[in-house]
């Protein structure tokens, strides 16, 4: 991943961010310096928060990445998913209904989400939700697209 260029965040920007991943995710994130960093190549743009690469931008939206996930465990929009499922949501594979355990009821359509797994609550992935929330578990169907990854190019990131 190469960079196109750094800024770091004015203190309206590091509040608007923050609100909306509190509200999205119920989590305050708490960092002592924000830059945004401009990736040549993706649909998206990162920002570190403390050197890390904690938030990412999507269409727009700030949402947590893998790491900054299990740095900043949220409290709403997760989809846990079964110890057979975690390999193929770790490899980047989208999540079929079965491997899912537990879904927020609140998830819309469209909405960005964390995955974890069962056991130890552990970020794997994020993800965009096909269906609602409340219609997540079940026997069959792709139900989240998976955006990022645990091993994914921005998961390895580092300045």
């Amino acid at each position: 991943m190469e960079v196109k260029s750094r800024h770091h965040l004015r203190s309206d920007e590091i509040g608007e961010l923050t609100a909306t991943i509190e509200d999205a995710l119920g989590v305050e994130i708490d960092g002592d310096t924000y830059e945004r960093v401009d990736l040549v190549g993706t649909e998206f743009d990162l920002v570190l928060v403390d050197g890390d690469p904690s938030v990412f931008v999507v269409d727009g939206d700030p949402f947590l990445t893998v790491r900054g996930a299990n740095a900043y465990p949220p409290e709403r929009r997760l989809v846990t998913v079964d110890a057979g499922a975690v390999q193929f949501v770790s490899d980047g594979a989208d999540v079929m209904r079965p491997g899912i355990v537990e879904a927020d009821p609140d998830i819309a359509v469209g909405d960005l989400l964390v995955i974890v797994e069962e056991t130890h609550g552990k970020a794997l992935a994020v993800g965009r939700a096909l269906e609602p929330g409340d219609d997540m578990v079940g026997d069959a169907g792709k139900v989240v697209e998976s955006v990022h990854h645990v091993g994914d190019d921005l998961y390895g990131f580092s300045v």
